[in-house]
């Protein structure tokens, strides 16, 4: 908070709440959540331009986060925070220290650094690290480059964060991310934007002219399926099916996208997803069994 406050306020128009320990186990004991994975969300460390002051940032969090985890193993959990990813050397200067020293379980990512998604060749240095370490990569929206609001009841995270995540995603898919580091196991946040439902028009990019080089529309859709998808956000009718039927056997997550969403909203989510039709196996695997397959050393809690 205090470097969001210093940084001038969070850029999308979204009022950052409150956040605190006790009120995150309130929530996890409403919600029957055995473990919270904590990570900060955008703009994160970014906010602060300097970059000296971002990455001290992104340090205090990450050390913070470590402590909260280490009290308490089984309940908590943390992704890594980053400074501007643009600032290529600082940044694998903290991939290694929170995996190394503060034992971090992933990384949080945002859709965009500057004008550059993650797809773009600077930031290869950075996926080259997290795949030699078979990372979970989160990946967050934040907002565009052009913030310019659609009216005054539209801050970025209603309407434009789902859009970015889905920018992102393509990318990634283009610059043949998925392919070059395939041990980064990539989550998209809010069942991954609008990726299910556009994923087949972004695939005929193989039959025009803008093509990619030796990818064809059915690699272009299977790149897309090699992502997981958390259901923050996520509890409509509508996205639920085209995530049951998009997204490959347990690549399907619980989210809360607490505390940015407000109470009512993370519960009508959740009762809608807990409604849905699907079989025991996939709910299963939702709750908890796909995590656990990510975060292995909390089997050991769950098995008990």
């Amino acid at each position: 908070m205090t470097a969001l406050e210093a940084g001038g306020g969070d850029p999308s128009g979204w009022k950052t709440p409150e956040w605190t320990r006790q009120k995150d186990d309130a929530f996890s004991s409403k919600t029957d959540i055995g473990t919270a994975i904590f990570s900060v969300t955008s703009p994160g460390a970014t906010v602060l331009e300097d970059g000296k002051r971002a990455a001290a940032a992104a340090r205090q969090f990450n050390e913070y986060c470590a402590k909260l985890r280490d009290s308490n193993p089984s309940k908590y959990g943390f992704f890594l925070n980053l400074g501007n990813l643009v600032d290529v050397e600082p940044c694998l200067e903290e991939i290694r220290y929170s995996f190394d020293t503060l034992q971090a379980d992933g990384v949080v990512l945002f859709t965009r650094y500057g004008r550059h998604y993650l797809g773009a060749e600077c930031f290869k240095p950075i996926w080259a690290e997290l795949n030699r370490r078979k990372a979970v990569v989160f990946i967050h929206p934040t907002h565009p480059y052009d913030d310019t609001k659609v009216n005054k009841h539209s801050p970025s995270p209603i309407f434009d964060f789902p859009h970015e995540t889905t920018r992102t995603a393509a990318d990634l898919i283009m610059a043949n991310n998925l392919r070059e580091f395939p041990d980064c196991s990539i989550i998209l946040s809010h069942g991954g934007g609008t990726l299910p439902y556009l994923i087949h028009r972004i695939a005929i990019v193989a039959d025009t002219p803008f093509k990619i080089p030796g990818k064809t529309v059915e690699d272009i859709i299977e790149d897309g399926k090699r992502f997981y998808f958390d259901l923050a956000l996520s509890g409509s009718d509508i996205m639920l099916s085209a995530l049951l039927e998009f997204a490959k056997p347990g690549h399907l997550l619980f989210g809360s996208d607490f505390p940015n969403a407000p109470d009512p909203t993370i519960e009508r989510g959740v009762s809608i997803i807990d409604g849905y039709e699907m079989s025991p196996e996939t709910r299963k695997s939702i709750h908890n069994e796909a995590a656990l397959v990510l975060f292995p050393r909390l089997k050991e809690a769950y098995e008990k």
